[in-house]
C-alpha cells in the first residue's frame, strides 16, 4: 500500500523503485516550477538517460504523470507540462509534492476551505449514522489525541486517524475520498505548528474533538457540523500564525 501524505512527510523515506524515483523526481520538479507550465520536458531518451532506467520504465512513469493531470504528450511537439487547473490536487503523490515545494498561506487556505466543505456535513452525518462502536471507537481516539506524551508526529497521526474515523461514520464512500485532503492540512499543522508543545493546548485539542463526538452520540447533526468547523478553524488559525511568524522571522535574518 502507498504510503499517505502525512506517513511520508513524518518518516522522510522515498520509495526506492526506478519507476517511483522518476514520477517523484518530475513530479516534485514540475510543482516546484522546474519545468514550468506550458514547458515541454526533454526527450525520451534524454530522460531515460538521466535516471538510469529503460525505455519502458519511463514511458510507465510519464503515463503515471498523465494520469496525476501534470502532463500531457503532444505528437510531434512533446511531453509538455498541463496548467495547475488541471492538476489533480485530490491525489497524495501531488498533495506530498506540494509540501516539498514549500507551503503558502494561499495554499493552507484552499485545503482548510475545502475541508470546510466536506468534513462539518461528514460530522452531521455521523450525527445520523453512527453506530455505538463508531461512537465508542471516536471518544477513544479523542482522549488518545490528550497523551500528555505527543510528540507533534504522534498527535497529527492520532489526529488522521480521528478524522478519517468521522468520515467512516458518515457512511458516505465518497466521504472518504477526501482522506488526502484531510491528511495534507494535518500535515501543515505537523510542519509549521502543533499543539503537542505544550500539556494545556493536547487537553484542549482532545477536548475540542471529544465535542464532535458528543453531539454525534446525541444525534445532534447541526451540533457536530458547528464543533468540526471549531476544530478546523482552530487549525488552520494556528498555523497560519505560525506560517506569519516564519516569515516575520526570514524578513529579519535577509
Amino acid at each position: 500500500m502507498r504510503r499517505g501524505v502525512l506517513e511520508t512527510l513524518i518518516s522522510g523515506k522515498k520509495t526506492r523503485t526506478s519507476h517511483s524515483q522518476v514520477v517523484g523526481e518530475l513530479g516534485r520538479a514540475i510543482i516546484a516550477g522546474e519545468y514550468p507550465v506550458g514547458a515541454t520536458l526533454p526527450g525520451d531518451l534524454d530522460l531515460a538517460q538521466r535516471f538510469k532506467v529503460s525505455r519502458t520504465v519511463l514511458r510507465e512513469a510519464m503515463k503515471t504523470l498523465a494520469a496525476k493531470g501534470l502532463i500531457v504528450p503532444r505528437a510531434r511537439i512533446g511531453t509538455r507540462v498541463t496548467p495547475k487547473t488541471q492538476w489533480n490536487l485530490f491525489d497524495g503523490d501531488v498533495l506530498t509534492w506540494h509540501f516539498h515545494a514549500g507551503m503558502d498561506l494561499e495554499f493552507l487556505n484552499h485545503l482548510s476551505q475545502i475541508r470546510m466543505a466536506f468534513e462539518p456535513f461528514a460530522a452531521s452525518l455521523a450525527a445520523e449514522n453512527a453506530t455505538e462502536e463508531d461512537v465508542e471507537q471516536l471518544y477513544r481516539l479523542a482522549e488518545e489525541m490528550g497523551l500528555p506524551d505527543h510528540t507533534p508526529e504522534t498527535l497529527a497521526v492520532a489526529d488522521l486517524k480521528f478524522h478519517l474515523c468521522v468520515a467512516e461514520a458518515s457512511r458516505n464512500p465518497f466521504m472518504r475520498t477526501v482522506g488526502s485532503l484531510i491528511e495534507a492540512a494535518l500535515v501543515g499543522v505537523f510542519k509549521l505548528s502543533s499543539p503537542a508543545e505544550g500539556e494545556s493546548r493536547v487537553e484542549e485539542v482532545s477536548m475540542a474533538h471529544a465535542r464532535i463526538v458528543d453531539a454525534i452520540a446525541a444525534h445532534d447533526s447541526a451540533g457536530a457540523a458547528e464543533a468540526m468547523r471549531r476544530v478546523i478553524n482552530t487549525g488552520h488559525e494556528r498555523v497560519k500564525a505560525a506560517l506569519d511568524e516564519l516569515h516575520a522571522a526570514e524578513t529579519v535574518s535577509a
